[in-house]
């Protein structure tokens, strides 16, 4: 037989044979927890800006509605703002991206320090990074005076 064929077929067969390796299945649950930060962008320096962080858990179906195309199964949640509401959290104060000069660069290292922290602390207590999601609502102009900057850090830590 010519060589190349025995060794394409050596190669083939180790192939197929790793395949068939009994791998165990990753059956690691996992817990999540969301940190947000509240930046204000509000120019003068006006806005608040906060690190926030729930201390309670709430389980989302309990303020669920179920709809459907047929109206008589339609099951509308009557929970009320106080019940949904979270009371025991964590806030950490932060400063304002802007002050009566402008922009605040010690500002925002300020607040970088702040939650690098937050995140080095979480990390000690077995919570790794998972994603990070940003989202902002810019001042829009002479009469809005609005504007915030959001970034949610979500950790998870296997249970």
């Amino acid at each position: 037989m010519n060589k190349n064929f025995l060794f394409a077929v050596a190669i083939l067969t180790g192939l197929v044979s790793f395949s068939f390796i009994n791998r165990e299945k990753n059956t690691t649950t996992y817990e999540y927890t969301v940190v947000t930060v509240i930046e204000s962008i509000v120019p003068n320096g006006l806005g608040r800006s906060r690190m926030i962080s729930s201390n309670e858990t709430k389980d989302y179906m309990a303020y669920t509605s179920t709809r459907s195309s047929d109206k008589k199964e339609d099951k509308r949640n009557k929970s009320s703002r106080s019940e949904i509401r979270v009371k025991d959290f964590e806030e950490t104060k932060l400063l304002n991206f802007y002050n009566l000069g402008g922009i605040r660069f010690q500002n925002i290292v300020s607040n970088d320090a702040l939650m690098t922290s937050k995140i080095n602390a979480m990390v000690a207590e077995g919570w790794e990074l998972a994603f990070i999601n940003t989202g902002v609502e810019s001042e829009g102009g002479k009469e809005d005076g609005q504007g915030i900057f959001v970034t949610r850090f979500t950790f998870k830590r296997s249970i």
